[in-house]
């Protein structure tokens, strides 16, 4: 399985997990606000802070977005692209965390869009061009908080508790570099007692490697879930990924050779054990 090498030293803590309630909603993204204030919007008229939403069918006009980039030379091991511009694009699959950074709604996506294309959306920057409803699931007792990171030297989401604690069917899970994602979930889940959950997400990994697809070769590649399950204590992880020239690969991650490369921010609900 590829490392990579991060400028900071190694935190003990390699997963970050807070218990919480994930209701499942229905929100209405409106047109001609920015991605973030209409999440804000629809998760806080659905009575929540923080959540997470599936964006598969919403457009934007304009789609302002970055992707991976080789490393800066300035001690970070990636970094980002230019800024992109789409005038107009159709979310084919996406995923959205809403949290807060520096005191301010603040929202982490990750997208797919027609021909292929994939990335990180600048979501104060692309506005919604039309009325939508997407799903997703408004959070209790968890919300994800922007905080420095001295290992990577980004600003990254970690879970913090929301209110009084909350002993939850769901868990709001950030993860640290260099740990494959499929086996440092599944002894999320082991720890917890969890034998079926959904799990839903974004993140990055060290170059993405699939069971019957080309590998994506690139060191720093972004990640978004299109389906993830744990079924009798295993994992599935059916993912779309893209790598440093902007094109993306979907299929079924090979385990045990799927690397963090920044973070990954996943929101697992458990299931019950049988239906």
């Amino acid at each position: 399985m590829r490392k990579i090498t991060h400028p900071g030293l190694v935190a003990d803590t390699r997963a970050n997990v807070v218990a919480c309630h994930a209701e499942p909603i229905e929100v209405i993204l409106r047109a001609g606000e920015t991605l973030t204030r209409a999440i804000t919007q629809g998760l806080a008229k659905a009575g929540f802070a923080n959540g997470y939403l599936r964006l598969d069918g919403a457009s934007l006009a304009p789609m302002n977005y970055v992707t991976p980039a080789p490393a800066p030379g300035d001690g970070h091991a990636a970094w980002y692209s230019q800024t992109y511009t789409e005038p107009l694009a159709h979310i084919q699959l996406g995923g959205a965390h809403l949290g807060l950074r520096d005191g301010r709604a603040f929202v982490h996506c990750h997208a797919l869009w027609q021909d292929r294309g994939m990335g990180h959306v600048l979501c104060d920057d692309s506005l919604i061009a039309d009325d939508v409803t997407v799903q997703g699931w408004g959070l209790r007792g968890a919300g994800l908080v922007a905080q420095p990171d001295p290992e990577t030297q980004f600003t990254l989401f970690r879970p913090q508790v929301e209110g009084a604690p909350i002993k939850g069917a769901a868990f709001l899970v950030t993860l640290r570099p260099n740990q494959d994602i499929g086996r440092a979930l599944t002894r999320i889940a082991q720890d917890h007692h969890i034998l079926r959950a959904r799990v839903e997400g974004i993140g990055s990994l060290v170059g993405t490697v699939f069971e019957q697809a080309p590998h994506l070769e690139s060191y720093a590649t972004e990640l978004l879930i299109v389906e993830g399950a744990l079924q009798s204590g295993e994992i599935d992880l059916q993912v779309a990924s893209v790598g440093f020239d902007g094109a993306s690969l979907t299929g079924r991650l090979q385990a045990g050779q799927n690397a963090i490369c920044v973070t990954a921010e996943v929101l697992m609900i458990a299931l019950p054990d049988s239906d």
